[in-house]
């Protein structure tokens, strides 16, 4: 239970960075958050032409496989450095 309380917690201080990451690292963001709330990837991907939305599936599907735990705690830990 702790792990998750700990996700919400560096849920709501990603919003409250005092830099906005770089596309990259906000990427990685998403796409941990994607794999600790949901899981695996699913749907298809979206148009070649749509790119942040390629991006996004892309590095979502990535993680394939990646337990939603070590998602969250890997997502902790990246809030973590960003807010250091």
């Amino acid at each position: 239970m702790e792990l998750t309380l700990q996700f919400e917690q560096a849920v709501a201080d990603s919003k409250n960075l005092s830099e906005r990451p770089s596309n990259e690292t906000l990427l990685q963001l998403y796409s941990l958050y994607k794999q600790a709330t949901e899981g695996d990837v699913n749907g298809d991907a979206p148009n070649m032409f749509d790119f942040v939305a390629k991006a996004k599936y892309e590095a979502w599907s990535s993680l394939e496989g990646k337990s939603k735990e070590d998602a969250k705690r890997e997502y902790i830990e990246l809030v973590r450095k960003l807010k250091s």
